[in-house]
């Protein structure tokens, strides 16, 4: 075999001979997610390793998407085939598809989060419930796309699935999604987390759009200090509370809980620092790449992948607007005690809406300080979420 027809069959056997022109776009877009995660530091822990997913299973397809892969996934006996056969991205995307993922970030995220300033002021549950608002405006809008000329739309489980993107809150939408369209759950779980991690560029022009000057420079009183007694009975009450009303809330409030008595019990320290830690960050680098190659170009770019994206902004803007107008809502009724930013604050994205919030205070006021104010309807949005798609669930899972 000549030279030349050596470098010709190496170029053949290579990955440029595979890619088409939506793997392209998809590399392409891999790499302005890179940048925003690693230049301008948008929320770099979920952005980065959701990048390098997308790039991975675009420039080499057959990583997540040969057949062979997916029958042994689904389960078939296929002749021949062993466990290895479906690729170390397949085997880790289980834990997305089984909803043990984010169940588990649940259990991290409760040991990571203080419900004090809840505790401290419960009205700001209020805002939480105020901020799904997007939730149920994308259901709507959602299930009645199929108006559109020449496309077929959404079925009701599927609207449901894509309206949990506007409770900003990445492991919710996988849990809903895998359980109620999994067919969706690629779309969806990239449209969640990429909008958490653009909540910086998102968020602050519509909280300006609706507030005033004067209302964004209100410097709120300090909150009251919360016993530990409250805060070990807190998980335990909602816990017991919120299943059995919602029993299908049951797998992620609980985990949420179970890792917020961890920290707080005060005696399973080695527990709850594994939880924040060590399990939080190998959870997240195995959801975050696993999520990222469900973004192959071919499956990828469809209309209805850009009807998702298009529709998960809206269920953003809308959950944003609702616990804005909430917030100043709750400001005429206190005769002006709440800064109505704190409202936007109300999306479960922890901490990064309660950092927005705390952040567009101190440029009207340098005095101000909102960030604890703002985690009592951050950490509420987190609780709304999951009972919005626990009620989701309990609906439209047949």
């Amino acid at each position: 075999m000549s030279i030349v027809n050596a470098l010709v069959k190496l170029f053949q056997d290579s990955g440029f001979m595979s890619l088409s022109w939506q793997n392209w776009v998809m590399i392409f877009i891999s790499f302005a997610l890179l940048y925003l995660a690693i230049k301008k530091k948008f929320e770099p822990l979920l952005l980065l390793p959701i990048a390098f997913g997308m790039l991975l299973v675009n420039i080499y397809p057959q990583i997540m998407y040969d057949p062979l892969m997916m029958s042994s996934y689904e389960g078939e006996v296929v002749a021949g085939a062993h466990w290895y056969d479906t690729g170390v991205l397949r085997l880790i995307y289980s834990g997305v598809k089984s909803s043990i993922f984010p169940c588990l970030i649940f259990l991290a995220v409760g040991a990571m989060t203080d419900f004090g300033p809840l505790l401290a002021n419960p009205s700001s549950l209020l805002l939480g419930a105020a901020a799904q608002l997007g939730i149920y405006i994308a259901f709507l809008i959602a299930n009645f796309s199929g108006l559109i000329p020449s496309f077929e739309g959404f079925t009701p489980w599927e609207s449901a699935a894509i309206a949990i993107i506007g409770g900003a809150d990445g492991p919710t939408a996988i849990f809903l999604a895998s359980k109620l369209a999994p067919q969706l759950l690629g779309p969806i779980a990239v449209a969640a987390y990429s909008y958490m991690a653009l909540i910086p560029l998102i968020q602050p022009p519509i909280m300006k759009a609706l507030t005033t000057k004067k209302e964004r420079e209100i410097k709120m009183d300090q909150l009251r200090k919360v016993s530990k007694t409250e805060k070990i009975l807190f998980p335990i009450i909602v816990t017991v509370i919120c299943v059995l009303i919602l029993p299908s809330v049951a797998p992620l409030l609980g985990m949420l809980m179970l890792g917020n008595l961890l920290r707080e019990s005060g005696v399973t320290d080695r527990l709850s620092d594994t939880a924040q830690n060590s399990l939080c960050n190998i959870i997240t680098i195995m959801l975050g790449v696993t999520v990222g190659a469900t973004a192959e170009g071919k499956t990828f770019l469809d209309f209805k992948t850009i009807a998702i994206v298009v529709i998960g902004l809206i269920a953003f803007v809308f959950s944003t607007i609702g616990g804005v107008l909430f917030a100043k809502l709750m400001n005429v009724i206190t005769k002006g005690k709440i800064n109505p930013l704190i409202g936007s604050a109300g999306v479960s994205a922890v901490p990064m809406a309660a950092r927005v919030s705390q952040t567009e205070g101190r440029k009207y006021n340098p005095t101000n300080f909102l960030l604890m104010h703002a985690m009592g309807p951050n950490v509420a949005g987190v609780i709304g979420s999951a009972v919005a798609a626990g009620f989701l669930l309990l609906t439209f899972q047949g």
